[in-house]
């Protein structure tokens, strides 16, 4: 194999991988979708306790803890 052809041969490798680069950039998708949340948790509203009901507040109005015992039980799983 002489020089010149060993240097062809990079050339093409370099191109071809900058083809694909600008491919994968042209499109913008991941390979994979990215994994999102399956379950919330929904607890009944207790108006003494909601933050929503609170006067003025500067800081975020939360109640200062979360009883999960308040929490409905997870549904069963269909797999």
């Amino acid at each position: 194999m002489q020089l010149g052809e060993m240097i062809a041969n990079l050339f093409a490798a370099l191109l071809l991988a900058a083809l694909i680069t600008g491919i994968f950039l042209l499109f913008g998708r991941p390979l994979w979708p990215a994994r999102e949340a399956q379950m919330v948790v929904l607890l009944p509203v207790d108006p003494t306790t909601a933050g929503s009901v609170r006067g003025v507040c500067f800081d975020p109005c939360l109640p200062p803890r979360f009883d999960l015992k308040l929490a409905p039980q997870r549904p069963p799983s269909d797999s």
